[in-house]
């Protein structure tokens, strides 16, 4: 019986759908009675034919194109109510449906979705037009359909009045989860932006970026078009091609404002949150709406294969759209899904990790050229934008690299070859300094010890000189904040001390060896030899004082160099360190003067002049060091220092004691007291004879000689008495000499010549 109702039935559809419509009654595809009418729209036919390009009159016409797959879920849908109306679920309440097809159009189902909402149990059709619809009773309760998304979309707007239930079945636009635009509406299937998603996902999974789209010219097509395009970009896919083919709808559009959504719940809104809530099961799975309205089930993914001329569909995973995971049932499966892989769809070919995308002149992203990272950057994946920048303060890479190397730190190592070399000669002199040290101490009494200024001042400059070698071990090694405050004030003061002592020495010879009486006074007043080294060196205490105080040297890292990290003493105040050198540069310069006037002094005895020849070579050490300082990078910087205080200290011990010890060990015949007074007497007498006396001392003289011999005239007279005043000159200067060598030979030791 059952059986002959549905054939019955599907004569009706039949016949009814096949004719032009010409009553109310004959645009119904099918219905039956009931306590509550649930409405359907399905798209029995494709389309709806016109007999002109252009309908000149409003009147539905007739359909054709049978879908058969459409009437079977119109069959479906009528077979379900008719099994609850035979089950005990709705007791007493025997449920109706009022079925139209739609003919795949609009303005179908427009005029379906009217009926609908004209008043229950009303003679007329006719839809009341109200400010407020809590209590008007249309003629249906809900609607199931449309299949199009595009008409469900224009039929849901027009429910939206009354809040009237639709439940989809096919619409997949995304746009229909909106339910500020689409309140009522709910459906059965996913929505399209999980579909796209999972396309876009399996493209990404596939390894493709150069895809083409064909879609159909709707809202539906449109819509999940402009969709897939933001995944596909967001996936960096590009879209080789866009091909829109029409869909079988009219070009006609709908454009229906909707009313500000009603405060009052009517009935069908009740039943709209009853169904928002519902939860069923098909035996395995569960199902319910989310806040979209969307139902929560996944997709089938299949491939189409064409196996001996005949195409065979088969499902390969299923979508979780709720993980966004692909859902493999067997290995085979598996192995299928990832030969997907073998099939090339790229435009171009990929960038291997070491290399960049770079974008041609093609609008597609997609097309590029791969080109090397360059220094300092890297890329660890295939076919990345653009490399990543390595932290230039700690890391490096070179040309094509694949990942960041740690830059290696880096500095005078006690290790290094050039370190060794000049630890070697520091220790050189550190062993010449005891050298001499204990040279001139086994001849303390000898008179080439007693001239160089006694054993005391020798043993400071030799303390001097032991320090300024062994500050050079401050300028080796991990720097630390120690060594970087140590280094510069050892060697400043330690140097400064030595110049203070030759300075004393220079002017005790320029003192002894001088005949010019204004000279002597001025020196002899000048010369206070306690005072001034310590004064000298007091000076130079403050300067280091002060500069360790405001701005003391500290460790700094050097992140410039692009492969190396150098620790390196910052002089923290390049003022305060060029006010240490410059003092200790003007205390050398008065140091020379003093000694350059004393340079002709007798010859084995004559310091000045070899201090003379040690500061020359302090002079051009420093004069030099200063560009190469300035101009020098990396970790030997503290080298091109240590050379130049190994070159002025060995200058200056070099020419200062070394000629002494040579006369100590090699001539110690004049290293004698005879020896010592002959040399005197013999630069004496050639000094005297080369004396210029001023026009004061020879007018006094010449006064002198007049008023002895009032008597005498001519020029061989005053000739004659010019030879005398030399020699009585020359004899008062033996005798000072003499006397000042006889006291002296005996004196304690730090008596000098």
């Amino acid at each position: 019986m059952a059986f002959l109702i549905i054939l019955i039935t599907c004569f009706v559809i039949i016949l009814a759908t096949s004719q032009p419509c010409q009553t109310p009654d004959d645009f119904v595809a099918a219905t039956s009675p009931g306590h509550i009418i649930i409405g359907g729209l399905f798209a029995i036919h494709e389309k709806m034919l016109s007999s002109e390009d252009s309908p000149r009159r409003p009147q539905i016409q007739k359909c054709v194109g049978f879908e058969i797959s459409v009437f079977l879920q119109t069959l479906a849908m009528i077979h379900s109510i008719e099994m609850i109306n035979n089950s005990t679920l709705l007791s007493g309440v025997k449920l109706g449906y009022e079925i139209y097809d739609t003919c795949t159009e609009v303005t179908v189902a427009m005029a379906a979705t009217l009926r609908f909402l004209s008043k229950f149990n009303w003679s007329r059709e006719t839809v009341e037009f109200k400010c407020d619809y809590s209590s008007y009773m249309p003629r249906v309760k809900a609607v199931i359909g449309s299949g199009y998304s595009e008409i469900t979309m224009a039929v849901s707007r027009m429910l939206n009045l009354q809040l009237m239930p639709q439940v989809g079945y096919e619409s997949t636009a995304e746009i229909l989860s909106d339910k500020i635009r689409f309140p009522s509406f709910l459906r059965t299937v996913p929505s399209d932006f999980h579909q796209i998603k999972a396309m876009a996902h399996l493209i990404q999974k596939s390894g493709w970026n150069w895809i083409g789209i064909i879609t159909t010219d709707d809202d539906y097509g449109r819509l999940a078009l402009n969709t897939f395009i933001i995944q596909a970009e967001a996936n960096n896919v590009c879209i080789a091609f866009k091909e829109v083919l029409p869909a079988f709808l009219s070009d006609n559009t709908i454009e229906v404002r909707i009313n500000q959504t009603l405060e009052k719940i009517i009935l069908e809104a009740q039943l709209l949150g009853v169904l928002k809530n519902v939860t069923f099961t098909d035996g395995w799975n569960s199902f319910h709406f989310d806040a979209h309205g969307d139902l929560n089930t996944g997709y089938d993914v299949v491939l189409w294969k064409e196996i001996n001329g005949h195409m065979t569909v088969t499902k390969m995973a299923e979508y979780d759209l709720q993980n966004d995971v692909f859902i493999i049932p067997d290995q085979e499966t598996k192995n299928e899904f990832r030969n997907l892989k073998q099939i090339q769809s790229k435009c171009s070919k990929e960038c291997s990790p070491g290399q960049m995308k770079k974008t041609t002149r093609s609008q597609h992203i997609c097309c590029y050229e791969c080109e090397n990272c360059p220094e300092n950057h890297y890329s660890n994946q295939t076919d990345m934008p653009h490399c990543l920048l390595c932290n230039n303060k700690t890391h490096w890479a070179p040309v094509r690299s694949t990942m960041c190397f740690e830059k290696e730190v880096e500095y005078l190592n006690w290790n290094d070859s050039l370190a060794i070399l000049v630890l070697i000669l520091s220790l050189l002199g550190i062993i010449f300094v005891l050298v001499v040290g204990i040279i001139f101490t086994r001849n303390l009494n000898t008179p080439v010890v007693k001239s160089a200024g006694g054993l005391r001042v020798c043993y400071v400059i030799l303390l001097c000189h032991f320090l300024n070698f062994a500050s050079t071990s401050f300028f080796i090694g991990e720097p630390q904040d120690f060594t970087c405050k140590t280094r510069q004030t050892l060697f400043g003061v330690s140097f400064t001390l030595c110049i203070s002592c030759i300075l004393t020495k220079s002017l005790k010879i320029l003192l002894a060896f001088s005949f010019d009486p204004k000279l002597q006074k001025f020196l002899k007043c000048l010369y206070r030899p306690i005072l001034i080294i310590f004064t000298c060196t007091g000076i130079q205490v403050v300067i280091c004082t002060l500069w360790l105080i405001f701005a003391a040297p500290t460790v700094e890292v050097n992140v410039s160099l692009p492969r190396v990290i150098i620790l390196e003493c910052g002089e923290g105040s390049i003022l305060a360190f060029g006010t240490m050198l410059g003092y200790i540069a003007i205390l050398a310069f008065i140091c020379f003067i003093f000694a350059f006037k004393g340079r002709k002094l007798p010859e084995n005895y004559n310091e000045a002049k070899f201090i003379t020849f040690g500061l020359l070579i302090y002079f051009i050490a420093w004069i030099t060091f200063i560009p190469i300082y300035a101009t020098t990078f990396g970790k030997y910087v503290p080298a091109v220092e240590i050379i130049v205080i190994l070159i002025s200290n060995y200058g200056i011990l070099c020419c200062t004691f070394f000629p002494k010890c040579y006369v100590i060990i090699c001539k110690q015949e004049i290293n004698t007291k005879s020896a010592f007074l002959k040399i005197i007497y013999s630069y004496s007498f050639h000094s005297v004879s080369s004396i210029a006396l001023s026009p004061a001392s020879l007018d006094s003289m010449s006064s002198n000689i007049t008023m002895t011999n009032p008597s005498s005239s001519g020029k061989s007279a005053t000739r004659q008495k010019k030879k005398d005043l030399q020699a009585q000159a020359f004899a008062h200067i033996c005798r000072e000499n003499a006397t000042s060598v006889s006291k002296t030979l005996p004196r304690k030791r730090i008596s000098s010549i």
